[in-house]
Parts: structure tokens; sequence; C-alpha cells
């Protein structure tokens, strides 16, 4: 079966710039449906990166990077999608101040580092190492909200979508409310 004259020439186009590296992606998030749906995110917009076990409703977009137990970590897909998008507002399970302290502590230590910034509870040292300290904190740009774990399920309902990671630890989810870039 041979193709239309036309298609065959929007084919070998499309080759064409492909090889010349025109439409090859340089930087960023490299994932095509995550990159999709960023773009296509408007103000209070919200996605959820989550773990391996967290349930994501039928009527949710679900995009599902797990390859293996840990791989990727929450920790990783978070940062790539921090890095692409501008965050007013994230959501976190009540659950995971008990139960999972290391990944909320790696939370706001990654957002510290953005220009969003978020209360974190540290102050850095002029060594570069970070110190625990009453009262004093890093710049707070962005709001955290703590929702019982029940209820971040139920949010999940209404977000763009739902990245699934592989990361293995409890509580490690999050939702992302998108900020205005102007």
């Amino acid at each position: 079966m041979t193709m239309p004259q036309n298609q065959n020439t929007r084919l070998s186009k499309a080759a064409a710039e492909r090889r010349l590296g025109r439409n090859m992606k340089r930087q960023g998030i490299l994932n095509s449906e995550i990159s999709r749906v960023l773009s296509y995110m408007g103000h209070t917009d919200r996605i959820c990166i989550g773990d391996c076990g967290l349930p994501i409703p039928e009527e949710t977009k679900r995009i599902d990077l797990a390859l293996r137990f840990g791989t990727p970590s929450f920790m990783e897909v978070l940062a790539e999608v921090a890095k692409d998008m501008k965050i007013e507002k994230i959501y976190l399970a009540q659950e995971i101040k008990e139960n999972n302290p290391q990944t909320e502590e790696d939370i706001f230590r990654l957002f510290a580092e953005f220009e969003t910034g978020c209360e974190t509870g540290f102050t850095e040292k002029s060594s570069g190492e970070t110190q625990e300290t009453e009262g004093s904190r890093m710049p707070f740009k962005m709001e955290a909200e703590y929702v019982p774990h029940e209820q971040l399920k139920e949010m999940t309902k209404t977000c763009a979508a739902v990245i699934r990671t592989g990361e293995t630890t409890p509580y490690a989810n999050i939702i992302l409310q998108s900020g205005c870039i102007f």
C-alpha cells in the first residue's frame, strides 16, 4: 500500500527536521506526557506525584514512570517537575510528618533551592551544611497545606494528572498547585 504523496512529503520533512535537531527537545522534562500536561496547566491547576502504591482514580490521567521498586524515586521526579513548573502551593498528607519525616524534610529542602522558596525550619551554615534552628526560616513564598491522606487521595480526582513513581516509602505523595508565571 502506498501513501498519498502529501503524506510522504510531510514525513520526509519531519525526518529532515529531526536530523537537523530542530524538533528535538534540548532541556527540561523529556517525558512527552509530563511535558504536555505541564504546558496545558493554568494558574491553580494541580498535578500529583505519588509513590507506587497511591491509588489513581479512573477519571484522572495516569503517567506511570515506575520501572521497579524505588525507580524512579519520588524525589527525582519531584525535582524535575519543580524545575519546569511555577508552584504556589503544595499539599502533603498529615501522616508524612510522623511516618516519613525524611521525605518531608527533603521536600522542603528542595523547594528552598527554588525561586519560589518554602518555609523549612532550617538555616544554611556558612560551610554549606544545614542546621535546624528554632525561629529562623528560609524565605517563605509558597504555601504548604497538610491534609489527611484520605483527603489527598480524593483530591487526585481533580488533578490534571497523577505521576506514579517507583517510590516505596510511606506517604511519599504530593499535589503541586501551579502559580502564575507573570
